[in-house]
């Protein structure tokens, strides 16, 4: 938690995917998965007042069950904190030459099930996000999706350079009639109540500004 305390003085928000709370031999060599050890982090973000990012990873070895009990846990976090601004429901992206290559994809179906789910569960001003390079933003929009994450045209997807991001055209033509607008890591509501260190005001106050122009279409200056 003190580590935290130190860098919430340079960042905006922070996240960490809980993944599931089930106990996987997905995990069996990473203590830094223990769904306790997730839990508490993302709690001791709550206490701190951080804008959080958390989410589920799906086709590791859990059920339907244990999404519904994650997706509860997290809704429980937020109700008590109101920090988490968004969940991510990712897909496993099986890896040749890892010891879950021979895992089987999660179908867009079940995604779209789980996205369903999670909807229901958490509270409304939570956004759910996808990422577009993994999954079919086309047709996971019509799910519940509100949010495409960070893409960015300057550097790879680290974790699955194998899925470069999509161009932001592309992204306009995915999602049909939505609209595509862009947003800082800190949502506008955290923003509003000032959580975020004083020493970033400055900063965060103009990225703001900028950012709610050009999504009103001004993009002067």
């Amino acid at each position: 938690m003190e580590e935290m305390e130190r860098f919430l003085q340079v960042n905006a928000s922070m996240g960490l995917m809980l993944e599931t709370t089930a106990r996987l031999d997905a995990h069996r060599n990473s203590p830094g998965k223990d769904p306790e050890v997730r839990i508490e982090m993302i709690e001791n973000a709550g206490k701190l007042r951080i804008p959080f990012t958390t989410g589920l990873l799906l086709g590791i070895g859990e059920s339907m069950g244990d999404r519904e009990e994650s997706l509860m846990i997290i809704r429980d976090l937020a109700r008590r904190y109101g920090h988490i601004q968004e969940v991510i429901i990712q897909n496993f992206c099986p890896k040749e030459g890892t010891p879950m290559a021979g895992y089987s994809p999660v179908d867009p179906e079940e995604i779209c099930l789980t996205i369903r789910m999670a909807r229901d569960i958490l509270p409304d001003d939570v956004a759910i996000q996808i990422p577009p390079n993994l999954a079919d933003a086309s047709s996971l929009i019509l799910c519940g999706v509100d949010d495409l994450g960070g893409v960015s045209p300057l550097t790879i997807d680290y974790v699955n350079p194998e899925h470069p991001w999509p161009e932001i055209r592309e992204l306009e033509h995915l999602i049909g009639d939505a609209r595509l607008m862009e947003r800082l890591c800190i949502y506008p509501r955290y923003i509003e109540k000032g959580w975020y260190s004083p020493q970033l005001a400055p900063l965060i106050r103009r990225l703001d500004q900028i950012v709610e122009e050009r999504n009103n279409g001004n993009t002067e200056g």
